[in-house]
């Protein structure tokens, strides 16, 4: 058993399948870059505080820079026997330099140290995420101010309701992700939070000097329980539930782009190199990046309940259980990541359909709440405004034609405070025009939204690159 750190109680050898059932270094090794960087912090405070001596700390730090190279370079051998990232940099740590690589466990666990590396490697990678939202933000934003005033029908239960333009509904999404935006740096301020030094679940009666090992890692404070501190993965639930709220939206803005590419909405055309065609049928144009945006939404979300779900009778502290946080975070960090990048180029890459648009508005009478509005404006209660537009709509459908093609005497039949001045406000440009309240889709509102879209998001995320 001398292989193992705690080979000391055991008399007989690991079975195989038992080191091949509980290792997880074929997928913690990822951490191989934090789990180094959380060590070399550890060794200098251990020097700082005087556990080690400087010189000892200088052979540690070394020794990981040396490690961290061979890892980077494809050198290093893995060894499932080691269990996991923290035993197969400790052991190799340790052949470079001697009997002193023992000394680096002092004041530690490896229940804290994955703790640590798993907050490390969340932290970069939700400044990664943040950078991808800010991304889609500004390109939703850049359509928007030039597509301003390009008509679209909006629509509530799949129904023509009301003229909107193709900017307010890209700036829709502009608020979902800006709000992804603002979780996300909310958890990022949570996850910066040390346990290193709560060791196995107990602390420790070695003089370590937490706060210096948190700000050396750039941390925003420490751990204040030693228990909490190894037993807590609410960090990485966050980071899993930002993740599916997210990939929600993406998959709001994928259904509608899988909609509108359909030959019975056709309002916008996808570049070629986001979709792909049939086998058997040549005159297809599948849109399978945004089908399969959709479908990736519920591996993400499944991430969420698998963790949950391992958490939710855990006793404190540590337990084998929660080895099992660290697949569904990486699974999550990769797919998330991967669609925020193809759906930002794909919303810049695509073609709007204006004529379309303008098509399907003539005939979905969505000037009508307009038509109620203007009634309402002359006296007439809504409610009753909207009766009387709703008999004229049904007259509509009984002839064939549209609000604006009735005859101005046809539409006094219907209520006698209708006038020529009627036909201005039928209009889809008027109506969009006249919906200047904060919020509204009126051309001026979308533009000054749209400009004002960059410090919004400095207010979050200051762009890193």
């Amino acid at each position: 058993m001398a292989d193992k750190p705690w080979g000391g109680r055991f008399k007989e050898e690991t079975l195989k399948i038992v080191e091949e059932f509980t290792s997880s270094i074929n997928f913690d090794k990822r951490m191989y870059a934090q789990d180094i960087k959380g060590s070399k912090a550890h060794a200098r405070m251990l020097a700082a505080v005087g556990i080690i001596t400087d010189e000892e700390a200088g052979l540690l730090t070394g020794g990981l820079d040396k490690v961290l190279a061979e890892i980077e370079s494809g050198e290093f051998q893995f060894s499932e026997a080691l269990e996991d990232i923290h035993m197969n940099v400790e052991k190799r740590l340790t052949e470079l330099v001697g009997p002193v690589g023992g000394k680096l466990h002092t004041g530690r666990s490896r229940n804290d140290q994955v703790a640590l590396d798993l907050r490390l490697y969340l932290a970069e990678e939700t400044g990664e995420v943040l950078d991808l939202l800010r991304g889609l933000c500004e390109v939703l934003s850049q359509r928007a101010l030039t597509e301003s005033d390009k008509l679209l029908p909006g629509y509530t239960h799949l129904q023509r309701a009301q003229p909107v333009s193709f900017g307010h509904h890209w700036l829709a999404y502009f608020e979902m992700f800006l709000r992804d935006m603002d979780r996300m740096r909310d958890t990022m301020v949570r996850t910066l939070t040390s346990p290193l030094g709560a060791a196995a679940l107990a602390g420790t009666p070695y003089p370590l000097d937490r706060e210096m090992t948190g700000e050396d890692l750039g941390m925003l404070g420490v751990c204040q329980n030693s228990l909490d501190a190894v037993s807590d993965r609410d960090f990485a639930l966050e980071f899993l539930f930002n993740g599916s709220v997210i990939m929600t939206h993406i998959s709001r803005l994928a259904e509608e782009l899988v909609l509108w590419t359909s030959k019975e909405f056709a309002f916008i055309e996808l570049s070629d190199g986001f979709c792909t065609g049939s086998s058997i049928m040549p005159q297809k144009k599948n849109p399978d990046v945004p089908e399969l945006l959709r479908g990736k939404t519920g591996r993400v979300n499944g991430n969420l309940i698998a963790l949950l779900t391992t958490l939710k009778a855990l006793p404190l502290a540590y337990n084998k259980d929660m080895q099992e946080d660290k697949e569904p975070v990486f699974d999550t960090v990769d797919t998330v990541k991967g669609s925020l990048a193809i759906t930002i180029e794909m919303i810049r890459s695509l073609t709007i359909r204006e004529e379309k648009s303008l098509a399907a508005l003539k005939e979905g009478f969505v000037t009508a709440t307009d038509l109620a509005d203007y009634l309402a404006k002359k006296g007439l209660p809504f409610r009753e405004a909207h009766e009387v537009v709703g008999k004229a709509v049904s007259h509509c459908e009984q002839e064939g034609l549209a609000l604006e093609e009735l005859a101005l005497t046809t539409l006094k039949g219907f209520s006698p405070l209708i006038d020529k001045d009627v036909f201005e406000v039928l209009k889809v440009t008027s109506s969009l025009g006249a919906r200047k309240a904060l919020g509204g889709p009126a051309p001026q509102n979308v533009v000054m939204q749209a400009r004002a879209a960059t410090s919004r998001l400095d207010n979050i995320w200051p762009r890193r690159k």
